[in-house]
């Protein structure tokens, strides 16, 4: 299954390199496109649970590793201003 290695720029300016199992994250996070952070977590939210989905539909299990990068945003998002913009810089 192809994985998909993406970087986000948080509202405060830290970059930061995400990972998702599967390209599925492709149909919810565009390169170059800014997000305001309510949105970013409901498409990454969407995006890796669906990657998930797809490695348990090939493997039998889910993919702890697209929960571990969804809790890891989820945390980094609540420390920041709900007001904020997420931009996903690059999909590879």
């Amino acid at each position: 299954m192809p994985e998909v290695r993406f970087t986000i720029r948080w509202p405060d300016g830290v970059e930061e390199s995400c990972y998702s199992p599967s390209t599925a994250i492709h149909a919810h996070l565009q390169a170059g496109t800014t997000y305001p952070l309510g949105e970013f977590l409901q498409r990454a939210r969407t995006g890796l649970n669906e990657a998930s989905d797809r490695v348990a539909a090939k493997y039998g299990f889910a993919c702890s590793a697209a929960m571990d990068q969804l809790a890891r945003i989820e945390h980094r998002a609540a420390s920041l201003h709900r007001d904020g913009k997420v931009t996903c810089l690059s999909m590879s």
